[in-house]
């Protein structure tokens, strides 16, 4: 190959391979090496926009930032972005490409294994060291034809494979020998090690269990990750990390979010989760929206009108209404944003099947989902508080109405969003507004009145990097890791 590359496979999904990836970009980084993160397919609603204008899972976009580096549509050649039961979008090295059932995409697959494998090699160009990530687990053998994600791309690449598994939901020694036992001799020989990820307790009393991992699968041991407490203050990409999210009990600012089944770019809420006094809750159906909060967010979706339908299914509609007599705050962000809307048309089936339907009616605007897909960083400013605001548009939709005539943003030359005429419902097309730290501070300030926190949300991430980085070195052979990736 020329350069060093190394593997990351888990005995499933959410086992950690994200942040471990993560966390090894940034220790090697720091180590001087040029480093460039790759997960060759991902399924995911929780995207970024990378410099280059197209769009990779959010996962890649933080093992950038880990990597000190700008984010590429190479990172994620192909992304996934579910938009029912059975189908996806399919987004081909960050544009794009179509729709496809699930059964129909693996026809699809060695047609696209030719893209995956062109922009893994642009980044071995580029750099020292490239750290793969796998999706799922490669002991899913019924769905190994044509696989891009797992085996059948570390055998098309020719790469070494560390596996991990995570020992907090149990059965670990199962999974990780269970996992070898399941691949074929020629796909068994390239695991080189594995990693024990979310450890608690005294790591002693493991000692028994990793000796038995080692005599069944003939791999070393390359270390016992315990539990690092502060991931879930870092940007996730499945949607499962909602499962996780606990309210602050003492908030003195309340923001509520109903649970969309197409929920995306729900890490528009992290740097609101960071501040001490804001109690963020995400309300699952069945759950009223509570008469004390102070906001209601409505996030971004995937299949807004099939989001929207949901929504007043579950009875949100009445109780957002009752929210703004009230007197109660309201802000939509892209899928949130036109679902506020009077109307929602998708007259070619964008996002679900063709079809129309109302909106929420509490801004004077309607959508039509149809055009070409807006990926592009923005920057500019939030009108009523003057804050400078920056983060990126991914949408397809063209938006109109009188409603614009009272915009929220204006970035650049030109405005974006519209307010009610009180001013207390509002959205717009930006994802990551809360990242700036001013406008945050303005914004919580308007529902609340109170001091600054003095929090910065970028030194958090980055210090979270850090001390990730941190915890590996600790915990795991690097050394051998690196070994392994130079062959």
């Amino acid at each position: 190959m020329g350069k060093a590359a190394i593997m990351f496979q888990g005995t499933g999904s959410d086992v950690g391979k994200s942040l471990i990836v993560a966390g090894l970009a940034r220790a090697f980084t720091r180590r001087g090496m040029a480093v460039r993160p790759f997960k060759p397919q991902n399924m995911s609603n929780n995207a970024a926009v990378t410099a280059d204008s197209g769009e990779i899972g959010r996962a890649q976009a933080l093992q950038a930032r880990a990597c000190c580096i700008a984010s590429s549509v190479h990172m994620n050649p192909i992304l996934l972005k579910p938009q029912s039961e059975i189908g996806s979008q399919i987004v081909v090295q960050g544009k794009v490409f179509g729709q496809a059932k699930a059964a129909d995409y693996h026809l699809l697959k060695p047609q696209l294994m030719e893209k995956v494998l062109e922009s893994f090699r642009h980044l071995q160009g580029e750099a020292d060291l490239v750290l793969v990530e796998g999706a799922g687990s490669p002991a899913e053998v019924n769905l190994r034809a044509g696989d891009i994600a797992n085996m059948g791309f570390a055998e098309a690449a020719d790469l070494p494979v560390i596996l991990i598994g995570d020992i907090d939901r149990g059965g670990v020694i199962a999974s990780i020998a269970g996992t070898k036992m399941l691949l074929p001799e020629n796909e068994a020989a390239r695991l080189k090690g594995f990693l024990i990820n979310k450890f608690r307790g005294d790591i002693a009393l493991f000692t028994d269990g990793l000796r038995i991992i080692e005599q069944k699968t003939g791999l070393p041991g390359l270390g016992v990750i315990p539990w690092f407490e502060r991931a879930h203050l870092l940007p996730a990409e499945d949607a499962v990390a909602l499962d996780s999210y606990e309210a602050r009990r003492n908030g003195y600012i309340k923001i509520v979010v109903p649970r969309l089944p197409r929920i995306s770019n729900f890490d528009d809420l992290d740097p609101l989760r960071a501040e001490a006094d804001v109690r963020l809750e995400i309300l699952s159906p069945g759950q009223p929206l509570p008469g004390d909060a102070d906001l209601v967010l409505l996030p971004g979706s995937k299949s807004t009108i099939g989001d929207l339908q949901a929504l007043i299914a579950a009875g949100w509609d009445i109780d957002l209404k009752a929210h703004v007599r009230r007197g109660g705050w309201v802000l939509g962000l892209c899928g949130g944003y036109q679902m506020l809307g009077m109307r929602l048309d998708d007259p070619d089936g964008t996002e679900g099947p063709a079809g129309s339907c109302a909106g929420l009616g509490l801004l004077d605007i309607t959508t039509v989902l149809s055009g070409a897909k807006t990926l592009t960083e923005v920057s500019g400013r939030d009108i009523v508080t003057d804050m400078p605001v920056r983060g990126y548009e991914m949408h397809i939709g063209v938006t109109s109405g009188p409603g614009l005539a009272r915009p929220m943003l204006v970035l650049g030359s030109h405005a974006d969003g519209a307010c009610s005429t009180d001013g207390r419902v509002m959205g717009c097309y930006v994802h990551g507004l809360f990242a700036a730290d001013e406008f945050r501070n303005a914004f919580l300030n308007r529902l609340r009145k109170r001091d600054a926190s003095g929090l910065s949300y970028d030194a958090l991430v980055d210090s979270l990097l850090d001390g990730l980085a941190d915890h590996l070195e600790r915990h795991a052979d690097l050394d051998r890791m690196l070994e392994i990736a130079n062959g």
